[in-house]
């Protein structure tokens, strides 16, 4: 089994490696860039070829003629075949004719050189014919294992550049001498060389996909690639939902009225919100907040249930589902109005608060300042049957995943967990159930977003105050926190007179794949400015305050039938076959095209 730490680690490195590929300038850059390569390549070459002023301007019209030409067939590609196309906008598309146009010109200069030193200038044709070759594969190899256009366009895309620009020789017959039908039939033998070796490139990567999971790799491959790029989630979760497999999920809801109106809504999703970016279920925590909130018009926070990656969902499709489902689940009654003060529980590493309300028992577990991740579902339902053992209806269980500095150990961390949860359970339970009050704010600082750690749905805070104990649950909407955040954040609140509480993520995995690091994703407070992140829960804690109504209770616990998941196997041979499909083409592309350029060595020699 893959963990979820080095799940996370892995599309991480998968994220730093190849989102690189298209980190690109501006496109006003890249076509200053490739004007003055083809007008610079076209002095220096055919300078050496004859050092006269009629030679530079040769050169000056051999070079802008290029550029000319590579930039009409951009336009037309981008215009015409790539229209439609995802990932190759007009920036893209010169770019790539830059890259080639450089390959292109250094075995142009080559020859040049070479003509030069042996006095004749046919070896300039035979270097730009390889040129010719060299950038063409290129084009090919690039539009077909990234582009989603079809085979016709792929092919015309490929080869429109490479054959418009010969065009920009046409006139030197005063260098070069006549060109005579073999130039022509090289042309053509070469382009056919070239589509064949990377048609065979592209067979034998896919057979990678074939054979270890069914799928072809360039396809998945490409997916990756445009949700990377333009986070474009449809073509990714093509393949979750192939691969997915329907499961009954559960929702625990805890909703707080005051005055007849719904003042605070939690939601707690035995559901994990990945695998990253904006793909399966990793936006359903702000997707769930920001439904309810429109409707109840309340503040609403989506902290972590117990749950792994094996418990993603496959597609925004179905998050939308529990969204739906959520929705209409929002008839909350009995409504109960007694509750206990919240209590603590310390086993060895572990802590564990409970706070009864009503007859339902709110517990959260945490190991900070010492790492947690996942916990899994067993725990849940290990905690909530004791609960009931207890005469409570019912217990929601939360994952407070709040602090992560180095690996973890889920075996150890199990058992210190389970015994603090039933102390803290069996201590509130000894506590009486008075009369309490709540109130609740939310904010969304601007300063921080998905590549500081934070999403979407900001910071809430939940205050509940019980006799003389105010408590505070803290909802951050961000995948974890460092290590030491969490003890600092309620140290500020007791500044503000709340006594106890707790700091909770929403695991949003919106976070992970959109920064180059290791892990793929900042944790709440590695990449933000603390002090300002801890004035901002404080504000929103005083506002709480400053909130606080008599209240009312209710809570209900609903399970959605047949919703599609991808389990955590799935989505770690995805990224393995991903990686290896990439390691694989690396491979082949040292042999393939290495022996390709012999042959077609050997044609010119031939000849």
């Amino acid at each position: 089994m893959v963990s979820d730490d080095s799940l996370d680690k892995y599309m991480g490195k998968m994220v730093e490696r190849y989102s690189s590929l298209f980190t690109l300038p501006s496109h006003k850059k890249i076509v200053v860039w490739l004007s003055i390569l083809c007008v610079l390549g076209g002095l220096l070459t055919i300078f050496l070829l004859r050092p006269t002023s009629s030679g530079l301007a040769l050169g000056l019209i051999f070079g802008t003629v290029f550029f000319s030409l590579a930039s009409l067939a951009d336009l037309m590609i981008y215009r015409g075949f790539m229209r439609s196309d995802p990932i190759f906008n007009l920036r893209r598309c010169s770019a790539l004719s830059l890259f080639s146009c450089l390959t292109w010109f250094g075995f142009i200069f080559l020859g040049s050189l070479i003509s030069v030193f042996l006095g004749n200038p046919v070896f300039w044709v035979k270097f730009f014919l390889l040129g010719f070759s060299a950038a063409l594969i290129l084009r090919l190899l690039v539009f077909s294992t990234t582009s989603f256009a079809d085979h016709k366009g792929v092919l015309i895309s490929s080869i429109l550049q490479p054959a418009l620009c010969p065009i920009s020789i046409f006139f030197m017959g005063s260098v070069l001498g006549s060109l005579d039908a073999d130039f022509f039939l090289l042309s053509a033998v070469f382009t056919f060389i070239a589509v064949l070796a990377v048609s065979l490139f592209t067979f034998l990567v896919n057979r990678v996909g074939h054979r270890t999971l069914g799928i072809p790799s360039l396809p998945l491959f490409k997916a990756f690639m445009a949700n990377w790029t333009e986070n474009l989630n449809a073509p990714l979760e093509v393949f979750f939902e192939k691969l997915g497999c329907e499961r009954d999920v559960k929702l625990s809801i805890l909703a707080f009225r005051a005055r007849e109106k719904i003042k605070a809504v939690m939601i707690v999703p035995a559901l994990h919100s990945g695998p990253f970016r904006n793909v399966g279920s990793s936006l359903l925590p702000y997707m769930v907040q920001d439904a309810l909130e429109n409707k109840l018009k309340c503040v609403v926070s989506v902290p972590h249930g117990l749950a792994g990656h094996e418990l993603d969902l496959s597609s925004q499709l179905q998050s939308e589902r529990v969204v739906e489902r959520t929705l209409g689940s929002v008839d909350f009654s009995p409504l109960f109005s007694g509750a206990t003060p919240l209590v603590r529980a310390r086993k060895n590493e572990a802590s564990a608060s409970c706070q009864v309300f009503g007859d339902c028992a709110l517990l959260t577990l945490t190991l900070s300042p010492k790492t947690m991740e996942d916990l899994p579902q067993k725990l849940e339902f290990i905690i909530v049957n004791e609960a009931k053992k207890r005469g409570l209806s019912s217990a929601i269980v939360i994952d407070a995943h709040n602090s992560v500095d180095g690996p973890f150990n889920l075996k150890e961390a199990l058992e210190p967990l389970k015994k603090a949860a039933l102390s803290s359970l069996e201590e509130a339970l000894s506590r009486e159930r008075t009369r309490f009050e709540v109130g609740a704010a939310k904010i969304v600082p601007e300063e921080f977003g998905l590549e500081e750690g934070m999403g979407l749905g900001g910071i809430t805070v939940i205050a509940v105050r019980v006799g003389d104990q105010t408590t505070a649950y803290v909802t951050i909407d961000g995948n974890n926190m460092v290590s030491g955040l969490r003890e600092e954040i309620l140290s500020g609140l007791r500044e503000v007179g709340i006594a106890e509480g707790e700091v909770l993520t929403t695991d949003t995995h919106s976070v992970n794949g959109v920064v180059l690091t290791e892990r793929g994703y900042h944790p709440v407070g590695e990449a933000m400015d603390n002090a300002k992140l801890i004035s901002y829960v404080r504000q929103v804690a005083i506002d709480a305050l400053n909130d606080l109504e008599l209240s009312e209770v209710s809570w209900r616990t609903e399970t959605i039938s047949g919703v599609k998941v991808i389990g955590e196997e799935q989505i770690g041979a995805l990224c393995l076959l991903a990686e290896k499909t990439a390691r694989e083409a690396k491979r082949l592309a040292v042999s393939l095209f290495s022996a390709t350029g012999v042959l077609l060595v050997a044609l010119l020699v031939l000849i």
